[in-house]
């Protein structure tokens, strides 16, 4: 009888651990840091691409060297934060991220407005192929953050809801994600001005 009521006792002690969310919790977390990831990798591309962008510019353009300059200032300050999976847990780090790639789009649409200025660079092979590339890579940056931000709000969740609150607030203690945000202002198109 003993021997049933320990058995009885571990197969309760396994079912109740299981529906705890403990395994659940872990997942939502690596689906965070694995989109977290994507989102690097997407910026990543970015900024690979810009100093193709800028050389094939500036061949067309010299004289328009202070946006020449903008935008590699920009890329170099993004090149200075140090990314990790610890940005998405440091609300300031992920601010501080998102303000250095706020300077690297504005400085692009600078530049993109010398590229209208200048028909000659517009109708370069080179100059059509990059800003293609920056087309398509601001799309995946989106699509990048997107994700990251369905993560994240499975994520939080996870650790909010019963019975996973529970096993979050008893053996885990995980803090909840910061999701990307919208920049300051970026409800207003911009204007572009020839």
């Amino acid at each position: 009888m003993r021997r049933f009521a320990l058995w009885f006792s571990l197969i309760l002690v396994a079912l109740s651990v299981s529906g705890c969310g403990y395994n659940q919790i872990q997942q939502n977390e690596e689906a965070v840091i694995a989109a977290w990831g994507d989102v690097e990798a997407a910026y990543q591309r970015r900024a690979d691409l810009i100093p193709n962008l800028v050389e094939v510019v500036k061949g067309y353009a010299a004289h328009e060297k202070e946006t020449l300059t903008a935008v590699t200032e920009a890329r170099a300050k993004v090149g200075q934060i140090k990314l990790g999976a610890d940005v998405i847990n440091n609300p300031q780090a992920l601010a501080q991220f998102q303000a250095a790639q706020g300077g690297i789009t504005s400085a692009l649409s600078r530049l993109m407005v010398v590229a209208e200025r200048y028909p000659d660079l517009k109708a370069n092979q080179n100059f059509l192929d990059l800003q293609h590339q920056l087309e398509g890579t601001e799309n995946r940056i989106n699509v990048a953050r997107v994700r990251y931000n369905d993560a994240v709000q499975v994520f939080n969740t996870s650790i909010r809801t019963f019975p996973n609150n529970l096993t979050n607030n008893l053996l885990l203690h995980l803090q909840r994600k910061e999701p990307f945000k919208a920049e300051a202002g970026s409800e207003k198109a911009p204007q572009v001005k020839f």
